[in-house]
């Protein structure tokens, strides 16, 4: 069976790589008309070898030829990870859906997280000592979501050691005591056991990690497990999974108004503007489910000016440090500083995140850190380090913006929720908002419930998402990136012109295998056969085939959706991004044929979007503490 899975998927690749467009089809993507099946007819859709998604021409159609005589069931506006995951679950339950993004696929807060899969240790304490059931509820909730979201995307999720230094035995059981209720909590859904560790085993496990600091010694030390992700990628992923699955989805289009029932003034579908081709039309649907994050409210005031607001955004920054700050394969987790924050160190991707902040922002489209956030990062981790902290070291800084959401009930915005809402405060509009990345399958399985009961649909299935793998997951293992290694080639195309060979290392077939699954053969057929098997940026595996694979399989439509939102290059290494982007965009002016002055356009706006992440390049100032 293997082996078969194996030649089928070989002959996909070479039906798909084979030039631009050409492409062989055996299931062409579920049509309007053809919805429901069973979860193993909706499984083989997704896994098949041979599926591509349905072009943008092909999306916008299907949300242009609705009309009020013959809605869509429902128009999701906002392509985050819930947006994508409401147009997910309801293609699967058989429901006619579109969903509308005005930038791009993760462009938000759903690309900007802390990468972390988790069920909220600071929750757990916060439950007992408050005797607060809901956050009680809320960890045991985002726990059985963490393995499902993790088992349904293995090849961009994984497992991840966290270490919590401790500095008194008293803190030392405090948390031990505290990370094996969390174990148990977690119940099937546990990752690995949590255990103790000696000082010495600590520092043996993270180098970087002191022993000794300001009037103080480590104890020993806490390890226990929570998920990492890709953020972006899983968004993307659940993006073009939904699109296979039937859904609409089409990116860089904006909602402008709302249509309505002349009759009961019901919202019945949205007036959207295409942000490439400046193409307006009228979409219909009979419900509107609004997942916009952070803009849910600018949404909701389309509906009724007189909205009350529900968002109370708060903001997180992060930095990226160089790969030596943390060891592969280990995290550290301070619940605690100085302060009463919590800082984190993770390996990722080759490198080092550290953060985080929480505090109030204005909502804006590109959040940017303040220097003396990054400061505060900086000062919080050079705390439990032995290595010199720089602020030159800094290769990326960006901000998120997290859509808390507001309990209506409350007299003050102290008692914001980091649990989910979904309301119908306007006929025709759900809404949906709050949670966080882990719970997006439940967020959006909530919204469909009510939209559902809105719209007074009739869907063909029940909810699908637990047990749902998204596109390149099937028949993935760990191991998958050897058959790259082994069986194809990296052709580069030399500055004289010359087509050199040179080998599919390790390092670059990892990356492929992690980033696109079972469809990383795709990529390095490009690799081999197009001659784009040349990297990015040095230091980095990125390849230039995926460029064009991004553009033809997952709506890649610009220098800055690539950069930030298909690869990682912008959040992993600023400056790096920076010196990639002029060959990113003679890519993609050769996938879609783009003039010199969309071009120009692209650089522009290439480099306006990385002005927005403070590497030590663009730092505002140095104060001397981390020169």
């Amino acid at each position: 069976m293997a082996a078969f899975i194996r030649l089928r998927r070989l002959g996909a690749v070479a039906a798909v790589a084979g030039g631009s467009y050409f492409t062989i089809v055996s299931n062409p993507p579920i049509a309007f008309s053809d919805r429901g099946g069973t979860l193993t007819d909706i499984k083989q859709k997704i896994a098949d070898p041979f599926a591509i998604v349905p072009s943008r021409a092909v999306q916008e159609s299907a949300l242009i030829g609705s009309s009020a005589a013959n809605p869509l069931d429902i128009l999701v506006v906002g392509g985050g990870a819930t947006g994508c995951g409401v147009a997910l679950d309801a293609a699967t339950r058989g429901l006619r859906v579109g969903l509308v993004e005005r930038e791009d696929f993760a462009s938000g807060t759903s690309s900007r997280s802390t990468k972390l899969i988790h069920g909220g240790v600071r929750y757990l304490e916060k439950a007992f000592f408050n005797l607060d059931y809901g956050q009680l509820k809320l960890v045991f909730h985002a726990l059985a979501e963490r393995k499902q979201l993790i088992d349904n995307a293995p090849h961009l999720c994984h497992a991840l050691p966290c270490m919590t230094p401790c500095f008194s035995w008293f803190e030392l059981v405090y948390y031990w005591a505290g990370l094996k209720v969390y174990d148990l909590i977690a119940g099937r859904g546990l990752l690995h056991l949590s255990r103790y560790y000696s000082a010495q085993e600590s520092v043996e496990l993270f180098p970087t990690l002191a022993r000794k600091g300001k009037d103080r010694s480590l104890t020993g030390t806490v390890v226990y497990y929570d998920g990492q992700m890709n953020d972006s990628r899983v968004n993307v992923a659940l993006a073009c999974t939904a699109a296979l699955a039937g859904a609409a989805v089409l990116n860089h289009a904006e909602v402008v108004s709302f249509l309505r029932d002349e009759g009961t003034g019901r919202i019945i579908g949205a007036r959207i503007r295409n942000q490439l081709s400046g193409n307006v039309f009228d979409t219909y649907a009979k419900v509107v489910v609004n997942a916009a994050g952070p803009f849910c409210d600018s949404v909701r005031k389309m509906a009724d000016k007189e909205a009350k607001q529900m968002i109370c955004p708060s903001s997180g920054v992060h930095i990226v440090l160089p790969d030596y700050y943390s060891p592969e394969g280990m995290g550290l987790i301070v619940p605690k500083t100085k302060d009463g924050r919590v800082i984190f160190m993770l390996p990722w991707l080759g490198c080092t995140v550290a953060g985080t902040t929480d505090s109030n922002t204005d909502i804006t489209m590109l959040p940017e850190p303040h220097e003396d956030e990054i400061e505060f990062i900086l000062d919080a981790i050079s705390d439990y380090l032995n290595v010199k902290v720089r602020r030159t070291d800094v290769l990326s800084a960006w901000s998120g913006i997290r859509p808390l959401a507001l309990d209506p009930r409350a007299k003050s915005t102290e008692s914001t929720s980091r649990d989910h809402i979904v309301c119908e405060d306007f006929p025709g509009l759900v809404t949906i908002t709050g949670g966080k990345w882990t719970t997006y399958r439940s967020m959006a399985e909530d919204a469909v419930d009510a939209a559902i009961k809105s719209g007074k649909l009739s869907p063909a299935n029940k909810c699908m998402t637990s047990t749902l793998q998204l596109l390149g997951a099937d028949g993935w293992e760990p191991a998958s990136f050897t058959i790259l290694a082994q069986q194809y080639k990296r052709m580069k195309m030399s500055y004289g012109g010359k087509v050199v060979p040179g080998v599919m290392d390790s390092t670059a077939a990892k990356h492929l295998s992690h980033a696109y699954g079972t469809f990383a053969e795709r990529v390095a057929a490009i690799a081999q056969n197009e001659n784009l098997g040349k990297r990015l940026a040095h230091g980095y595996p990125i390849l230039e085939a995926e460029v064009a694979y991004c553009a033809r399989h997952e709506y890649c439509e610009s220098a800055v959706d690539f950069i930030a939102r298909r690869s990682r290059l912008a959040f992993l290494d600023t400056d790096a991004a920076r010196r990639a982007v002029p060959r990113i965009i003679e890519i993609l002016a050769a996938e879609y044929k783009w003039d010199k002055s969309r071009q120009k356009q692209e650089l522009q706006k290439a480099q306006e979007f990385l002005e927005t992440f403070k590497s030590s390049r663009n730092a505002q100032f140095h104060d001397g503490k981390h020169n």
